[in-house]
């Protein structure tokens, strides 16, 4: 069924209805805190800064916000491999805030060990007289922000008619209350566009999450939850809607991104300098689906793992990767979660989510896909997060029948810089 456009009339604004905090001198993850889900809000004050300084979150899981003194300055996605952001200057004892929300855990893998909040410290980096002074921050007060109802509900609720933010201007994060009424409950589509980034409950059922990028901007709505007349909706949104407002639809939307950035691993200009260099390795890989190693004749140390297809198995013009591993001195995998990929000639996005990252997500079904009709060869660059000593490799093709995509001649390269020059156009 369809439910008209409904606006919500109450808001609980976050920062001003924080729980009894805790404190403590070092970080300490959610988990520490007995807290399983949900959001933290880790609070400190800063030196004075007097020029721009590099802020580093080591690391965020998943999703953290920075202020200073209330004021947002920035977003650090574990998603993006994000964990620096630069902080304008300031006088001493101005507030820091990061405010981390947990997105979900990796339950397979190497990976498992997903701790969430802050898993190590967080330091600032200032310049002076050409020296880089490194300092770590402590004495830390803690808010735990569990995502249940009852919390969201002890808070104090004002009109939202209260806040008029600027052209441009989201209202305030926290939590939004509405109703809205239904003659015959019947099953609906719940619409979210103009929110930005949260978790719904509607008669007190968890609905599930939102996110302003998409492609869902609609959550399914079973209709046995709804009741006939007055429905009661609560939306904690982390980010803050640019509308508080929604309404119900007979069908989901599925496929509408709201990116605000484009996700490819290339800026505009960029391309890649591998003129001056010798490959590791090179070869054909073997046709058919399955893992497959290639060992260096000798060692390579460096920091970013550079990846050549020069041709595809079946003649075409595309090239994918479903997953790839990096073997250290001792012959074992090196840990993928610090790698980030620095630059991908070709991803296909309009497909699927065919980006380079895939080749490392812990997901035999995802993969890095370019885009057809891009010629070869294809190249992918990924830093490892630190200088390694590599020993060989591990390669896996797409899964499917036939392995399409699937790469005849490589090239791999080991490098103590990216070499991304700028020039060409972006694919």
């Amino acid at each position: 069924m369809e439910i008209p456009e409904f606006t919500f009339t109450e808001v609980a604004p976050l920062m001003a209805n924080l729980p009894e905090s805790k404190q403590d001198v070092e970080i300490k993850t959610m988990e520490e805190y007995d807290q399983a889900f949900g959001s933290i809000l880790y609070r400190t004050t800063l030196p004075e800064l007097k020029s721009e300084t590099l802020l580093k979150v080591s690391n965020p899981h998943d999703y953290a916000q920075i202020f200073i003194d209330g004021k947002y300055v920035g977003t650090l996605d574990r998603r993006n491999g994000e964990k620096e952001i630069k902080l304008p200057s300031c006088p001493a004892g101005a507030t820091l805030d990061i405010l981390v929300e947990a997105m979900g855990r990796i339950n397979f893998g190497r990976a498992i060990k997903d701790f969430k909040g802050i898993t190590d410290k967080v330091t600032i980096t200032e310049n002076r007289d050409g020296h880089d002074f490194v300092c770590d921050l402590k004495n830390w007060e803690v808010f735990n922000l569990p995502d249940e109802q009852e919390f969201y509900e002890s808070m104090e609720f004002l009109p939202i008619g209260a806040f008029t933010p600027g052209e441009g201007e989201r209202l305030p994060r926290g939590v939004y209350r509405g109703t809205f009424n239904v003659k015959k409950p019947q099953d609906t589509f719940i619409d979210f566009e103009t929110w930005g980034k949260g978790l719904v409950y509607v008669n007190g059922h968890p609905l599930g999450r939102i996110w302003e990028i998409g492609p869902q901007q609609t959550l399914y709505m079973p209709g046995c939850w709804l009741k006939e007349g007055e429905n009661e909706i609560l939306i904690f949104d982390i980010i803050g809607p640019r509308e508080a407002k929604s309404r119900g639809l007979k069908e989901p939307v599925l496929d509408k991104l709201q990116l605000t950035n484009s996700p490819v691993h290339r800026a505009e200009g960029e391309s890649l300098d591998l003129n001056s260099l010798t490959p590791v390795a090179s070869g054909t890989f073997r046709p058919g689906n399955g893992w497959q190693e290639v060992m260096l004749q000798e060692p390579a140390r460096g920091r970013f793992i550079g990846i050549e297809a020069l041709d595809a198995l079946n003649g075409g013009d595309v090239a994918s990767i479903a997953e790839f591993y990096v073997l250290g001195p001792d012959g074992k995998r090196l840990s993928r979660e610090p790698w980030t990929v620095r630059y991908a000639d070709s991803e296909d996005v309009k497909n699927g989510n065919h980006l380079a990252d895939k080749i490392f997500d812990l997901q035999e079904s995802t993969y890095w896909s370019t885009v057809k009709g891009n010629p070869f060869p294809h190249q992918v660059v990924i830093d490892l997060g630190g200088t390694h000593d590599v020993t060989g490799f591990q390669f896996l093709p797409r899964m499917e029948q036939e392995t399409p995509g699937a790469i005849g001649n490589f090239r791999v390269y080991v490098m103590d810089e990216p070499n991304v020059i700028s020039g060409t156009t972006a694919k």
